[in-house]
């Protein structure tokens, strides 16, 4: 084993370190730049590292004893001020990538213990379950005694995960359990578990309700719902679909609808793309006529049944839906220029697709929303080619301690 000797030049876009060794370079995680490591090379660029020989000024003690064994945290060894100029930075270099000069707002920062859903991985031995994350390039899972990145709920729930899951698993596979904390308690999805037949779905029956989950889903299939799974969206209630998209934080979407209803302004009639379970529209329909269009037809379902029940006593304005898949169908420029405003908030592939009929379109403006800084600025690119200007961009942080940055991006014609 080779150990060698480095100085950590900067931070790669995954968060890793990045030094020059040989001529070649190379990443190395939990590292800081400045800092001065003794590492051990690996195969395909890479570096595991051994000992942090001159800290940086911005390294503080991380929050979990889980971390660097772990693979959900990158970044739990990073001062905070220094931790949201990074994530600032990364929105910045994406834009410049495309040749995209903007103002970059200060990042709308993260707190702990805010993450309402979380996904697990679970596997079964002779003797017991194991509940935790991956580690760090590795099909291991980590036992988590603590998790300071989700809601004390979940963080609760976790030991008793094996419980509820153990007759539905197989020491030959590894199931994935989606937690997410709701109104009325916690929603449990899995996938890759055992095949489910007659006496399997009693067990895990008995085992939910003994649990006192909301709900039990197993491959999509509900086995229990002891209580409806609901949300809040701007006081809109919707019952979550089982593995239905939800914003990561209650503070991260009330971050993002703020910035949302500020691009909108003062405009009547506005198309939300993407639209989901309307964690925009719900909002935007108290003072405008929403057109919500979503290729997830359980999420569009959600919402229709949400505006049905509880809209007539929110007093929302004309709220309407429509399925349909964006990507390989977008909404035309003719189509468009019905509307004062566009909302998108796309998956981490973006919208190009989407993106090139908006530029075709005369809608004076775009409140573009991302969790993907490089195709945030790929799609931009094309509004701008069109005759858009983007007035800003707020980066907003519901990832905490990880790589990931979620943005939302104003543009307006002319």
């Amino acid at each position: 084993m080779t150990e060698i000797e480095t100085l950590i030049l900067s931070l790669g876009a995954q968060a890793d370190g990045i030094a020059a060794i040989g001529g070649e370079t190379i990443y190395i995680p939990y590292v800081l730049p400045g800092e001065r490591v003794r590492v051990v090379p690996e195969e395909g660029g890479r570096a595991s590292l051994l000992k942090v020989l001159e800290s940086s000024a911005d390294r503080v003690s991380p929050a979990c004893a889980h971390f660097t064994r772990c693979g959900g945290c990158t970044l739990q060894h990073m001062a905070p001020a220094a931790y949201a100029a990074w994530k600032r930075e990364q929105v910045a270099v994406a834009l410049k990538a495309r040749g995209i000069e903007t103002e970059v707002a200060p990042l709308v920062a993260a707190s702990s213990r805010s993450r309402r859903r979380a996904t697990l991985a679970l596997t079964r031995t002779k003797k017991s379950v194991t509940a935790g994350y991956y580690a760090r390039g590795s099909h291991d899972i980590v036992l988590l005694s603590e998790c300071p990145l989700v809601v004390p709920e979940i963080e609760r729930f976790i030991p008793r995960l094996g419980d509820l899951m153990q007759p539905g698993l197989s020491r030959r596979t590894r199931a994935s359990v989606l937690v997410t904390a709701t109104l009325n308690g916690l929603d449990i999805a899995v996938t890759g578990g055992k095949p489910l037949d007659g006496p399997l779905r009693a067990e895990l029956g008995q085992h939910a309700q003994a649990a006192d989950v909301a709900r039990l889903s197993w491959d999509g299939e509900i086995l229990a719902e002891r209580r409806t799974p609901e949300i809040d969206l701007s006081g809109l209630r919707v019952t979550l679909p089982v593995g239905g998209f939800l914003q990561p934080t209650q503070e991260g979407e009330a971050a993002l609808i703020a910035l949302v209803r500020g691009g909108v302004g003062e405009a009547r009639r506005v198309v939300d793309l993407f639209a989901g379970c309307g964690t925009f529209s719900a909002s935007l329909a108290a003072t405008a006529a929403v057109h919500a269009v979503e290729g997830e037809k359980p999420a569009l379902a959600a919402l229709e049944r949400a505006v049905r029940t509880h809209g007539p006593g929110l007093a929302l304005k004309p709220l309407t839906t429509e399925a349909r898949d964006l990507a390989r169908r977008p909404l035309l420029a003719e189509e468009l220029n019905k509307f004062e405003a566009i909302v998108v908030d796309p998956p981490r592939a973006g919208a190009m697709a989407q993106a090139e009929e908006i530029a075709k379109s005369k809608v004076p403006v775009v409140v573009s929303v991302s969790c993907n800084p490089a195709t945030f600025a790929r799609d931009a690119r094309a509004l701008l080619d069109g005759g858009y200007r983007l007035d800003g961009v707020t980066p907003v942080d519901q990832f905490l301690w990880s790589a990931h940055v979620e943005l939302v991006g104003i543009f307006r014609r002319g």
